[in-house]
């Protein structure tokens, strides 16, 4: 996979809920192998745009191809086949609360494995998606018994358990402390080395994007305001820029 192919494309989106101007003319790309983070205000559109990204919203206008298809022409076989290459790690983790981790892990194997390769590999797959996060001794807990880092952890395991090539990460260290938000940053960065996994990640938690960041876009005012790398970023004297690091 070349360093220059892109993973993600998106082409002067535009979205509205009724006067209020979410996306106006937002242009993307992610490349192969990086992680993107989007910053911006509350409110300015980054949980928007990802989940126009996974197709859960469809922007006003404009094109969105993801791992080289335009999502607008695919049917719901075929988006559901895509989905099963792009990770998604809801801010609130989405697990089931009803099911023990190893059966929370196993819900997406039910969707996209045949039973067979289930029967063969789903024990394989589910311990090592837990040792990617250092959680093999929960297999058995429920989502109850576990703090909210190890929630996180878990939720990360269920995205990792498909092998996406493209994890889309919301908010991944909201609501933590800073030790586990720490720590949850530096298992962005090692799942992208081990996986070689691109990522869009939606933050305002500058110590997360420093951590995890190839490149940094700025949404404002509904577009793509500026992308560099964040130390770039920090040197540009734009003044609404500045705000984000004043």
């Amino acid at each position: 996979m070349g360093q220059a192919e892109l993973m993600i494309k998106v082409e002067h989106i535009s979205k509205a809920f009724g006067d209020n101007v979410v996306l106006n003319d937002f242009s993307m790309e992610l490349k192969a192998q990086e992680n993107l983070v989007i910053l911006g205000k509350s409110g300015s559109g980054k949980s928007v745009l990802i989940k126009c990204i996974i197709n859960l919203l469809e922007p006003d206008s404009g094109r969105i191809e993801v791992l080289g298809k335009d999502i607008n022409q695919l049917n719901q076989e075929e988006m559901d086949d895509l989905r099963a290459d792009v990770g998604f790690l809801f801010q609130a983790n989405a697990l089931y609360d009803s099911m023990t981790v190893r059966q929370n892990l196993e819900f997406p194997l039910r969707r996209h494995w045949t039973q067979e390769q289930r029967e063969k590999d789903a024990k394989n797959a589910i311990l090592e998606a837990l040792e990617d996060v250092g959680l093999v001794h929960t297999l058995d807990m429920m989502p109850a018994e576990l703090s909210g880092g190890m929630r996180k952890r878990i939720a990360l395991a269920r995205t990792l358990i498909l092998k996406p090539q493209v994890i889309l990460y919301d908010e991944p260290t909201t609501g933590l402390d800073p030790i586990t938000a720490r720590e949850i940053s530096n298992l962005i960065v090692k799942i992208q080395h081990k996986y070689q996994t691109a990522s869009v990640i939606i933050s305002h938690d500058m110590n997360c994007i420093r951590i995890t960041s190839n490149r940094v876009i700025m949404l404002i005012d509904g577009k793509n305001y500026a992308c560099d790398t964040l130390e770039n970023l920090h040197q540009n004297p734009d003044p609404k820029i500045r705000e984000f690091f004043d």
